[in-house]
């Protein structure tokens, strides 16, 4: 994961602040293997998310767990005063720092998405407060 994409100081394991959505990731995954689930029913990724997912995304090294194709992506959205009701794509470094430094409380939420089969869950979530852009700082 590129450094800019990562909350936490260099080298930090467990990040404070931020919501893991792993195990519930599992668990649809597991469904799917299982039979539970359809493809239809787990790769139903949104136009928007879709789009942003060609446009602004981050390539993970990870296979997509569905296809097991190599396009899996990151996308972060960030959502809080002053900014879009249906949030704010966040492409690079420079636009999460700016987030941070503007002093107002945004959450930031990522998701991975493939682009072949456009399997898409939420991976985390974490707050951005100002005390944060140290953390990132090449």
């Amino acid at each position: 994961m590129p450094r800019w994409q990562n909350p936490s100081p260099k080298g930090s394991q467990a990040r404070e602040g931020v919501v893991s959505y792993k195990l519930a990731r599992r668990r649809t995954i597991t469904a799917y293997e299982k039979g539970s689930k359809t493809a239809q029913e787990v790769c139903d990724a949104q136009p928007e998310l879709r789009r942003v997912a060609h446009h602004h995304a981050v390539d993970l090294v990870e296979d997509c767990p569905i296809c097991e194709g190599e396009g899996l992506v990151l996308v972060t959205f960030a959502f809080g005063p002053g900014l879009p009701k249906m949030g704010r794509c966040v492409a690079d470094k420079g636009e999460l720092e700016a987030l941070r430094l503007r002093g107002r409380s945004t959450t930031c939420y990522r998701v991975e998405v493939c682009r072949q089969c456009w399997w898409n869950h939420l991976r985390e979530s974490f707050a951005l407060s100002p005390a944060d852009v140290a953390s990132t700082a090449p």
